[in-house]
């Protein structure tokens, strides 16, 4: 196992902060959310596709770069550190992972290319309840290769043109456009959309594997946010941690404060623990390491609880600016209330997590 990236991650990482930095400030999402956009950036995704960031995990000969998942990591943490709205994880992750698994040869064929280009967008249709309930049983029905049923708040499920509807014991794919298939648009507190989905009677096409093959699928995205996770806590903390050099209280920079530097000193350290869990937990994906439900698990709850945290450090140590419209620590806490609710909370993992070792 190694905690440090190679020279190729590495310049991948560089590049997708400069890209990140320059295209997609946190500007621009607020821009976004002014506009009403809910997401909708079909120039920033295009942009994304051609530096081929949608293609990372997915196999040269399907169109992409095979560079694993550590790669795309980082890719998403420097996204995340922008708060970068677009489909990177759903489609370049999550969807992209489901096909990996449990595709059959025709579907890898026609859909990983078009994800790889950025020509289609992929997503998770997961949860059927109000938010994630991961004991619910699946109440989708699938009779003579017509799919029925609903599933709530899909992530980027307002602008996917695949959806991979997960069952009980299947996954199946359904086109967007295919007859019977409805949504309803959901606008999120962290401005980047969301939908409900109704099917009734949509043509789908069941994938490989049975129950057993859901919790990879899942696991991968789970880590896959985490990384992103990392990102937006990361920039929360450095953020944070300026304003306190530069902001002057009775005579002194505030950061000179003992209790402050004490918060500080404990955000800083959970981060480093994070980064361990996360980068940990994609390398077990590029290993094909048996336990990585466990690294999944703890990497999402640490990331969850840490990034919870940083958001909370940020809007505090700024003081009253932190609770303005005009300071982006708002926007990072929203966003980071809606990424520790996706695929399961803290308290599900660390339930998870000792329940896997035996406990």
């Amino acid at each position: 196992m190694t905690f440090s990236l190679n020279d190729e991650q590495r310049m991948l990482k560089d590049a997708a902060r400069d890209f990140f930095r320059e295209q997609a400030p946190v500007a621009r999402l607020r821009k976004q959310r002014d506009a009403k956009q809910n997401g909708r950036d079909p120039e920033l995704w295009s942009q994304i596709a051609a530096l081929g960031f949608a293609g990372v995990i997915i196999p040269e000969e399907y169109g992409g770069a095979g560079l694993g998942y550590v790669a795309l990591g980082a890719v998403l943490e420097e996204g995340g550190r922008t708060l970068v709205a677009s489909p990177l994880h759903s489609s370049a992750l999550a969807g992209a992972s489901a096909l990996l698994l449990a595709g059959t040869d025709a579907q890898k064929q026609e859909w990983l290319p078009k994800i790889a280009a950025g020509e289609v967008v992929a997503t998770l249709a997961v949860d059927e309840g109000a938010h994630h309930a991961p004991r619910t049983k699946s109440k989708l029905k699938f009779e003579d290769g017509k799919l029925s049923g609903d599933k709530k708040y899909v992530a980027d499920g307002h602008i996917a043109d695949l959806i991979i509807v997960i069952g009980a014991d299947a996954l199946f794919l359904v086109k967007a456009d295919a007859a019977g298939f409805t949504r309803r648009e959901l606008i999120t507190a962290d401005s980047r959309g969301a939908a409900d989905l109704k099917l009734d009677g949509v043509a789908a096409e069941k994938m490989n594997g049975g129950a057993e093959i859901i919790d990879e699928v899942l696991d991968r995205a789970r880590i896959g946010l985490a990384a992103e996770m990392l990102g937006q806590a990361s920039e929360a903390f450095e953020i944070t941690s300026e304003y306190l050099k530069t902001r002057k209280q009775f005579g002194q920079v505030i950061g000179g404060f003992q209790a402050l530097q004490h918060r500080a000193a404990k955000l800083f350290t959970d981060l480093e623990l994070t980064r361990s869990c996360v980068l940990a937990a994609l390398d077990a994906l590029d290993r094909s390491d048996k336990r990585i439900a466990e690294y999944a698990s703890l990497a999402k709850a640490r990331a969850s609880e840490t990034l919870h945290l940083a958001t909370n450090e940020m809007v505090q140590l700024h003081g009253g600016i932190g609770m303005t419209d005009e300071h982006d620590a708002g926007l990072y806490l929203k966003r980071a209330r809606v990424a520790e609710a996706l695929y399961g909370g803290a308290s599900f993992h660390r339930d998870r997590y000792a329940t896997l070792l035996g406990f």
